[in-house]
């Protein structure tokens, strides 16, 4: 809650604060969720998932917009990185479908809207439920560590 509310929610941009994405791949992998890593991007769990096996897309370099991607092999990796998202997550958990894309700028809902990220949400039918009406709370089937850890292992396979 305290997220949904902005309390401490990070923006990504700002001289006095470090942005997230900035900051993930100087982590562990186990300590910043981190499914793989390529030479130019890398996946990460969100912390904060629509769904579980929600990742993100996300370039090593700070930029905010996707037509700041670089022409050639940074482009090629973030969509690269993308199509095996979604294969890694229908091996793992049998996703019926996805909703894939990014929220270019705050006015278009972007949480983190200083550097790039696109969502790879995996979707089932029947994923919906009652709890995020009547609960206000969404419902989750497994520890973020443990759906990293079997998604990295999917990912090398």
């Amino acid at each position: 809650m305290a997220y949904i509310r902005g309390e401490g929610k990070p923006s990504g941009s700002g001289e006095d604060e470090a942005c997230p994405f900035c900051r993930i791949p100087g982590q562990s992998d186990e300590d910043g969720l981190v499914v793989a890593r390529g030479e130019h991007v890398y996946a990460v769990l969100n912390l904060y998932p629509y769904n579980a096996g929600h990742l993100l897309v996300v370039p090593y370099r700070h930029i905010a917009d996707y037509t700041e991607l670089l022409e050639g092999a940074e482009t090629a990796e973030f969509s690269a990185f993308t199509k095996r998202c979604m294969t890694t997550v229908r091996a793992v958990s049998a996703a019926h479908g996805f909703n894939v894309g990014m929220n270019q700028g705050s006015v278009a809902g972007a949480g983190i809207a200083a550097h790039l990220h696109q969502h790879v949400v995996p979707r089932w039918g029947g994923d919906t439920n009652f709890m995020p009406v009547v609960a206000r709370t969404r419902v989750l089937p497994q520890l973020l560590a443990d759906t990293r850890a079997l998604l990295a292992e999917a990912w090398g396979a």
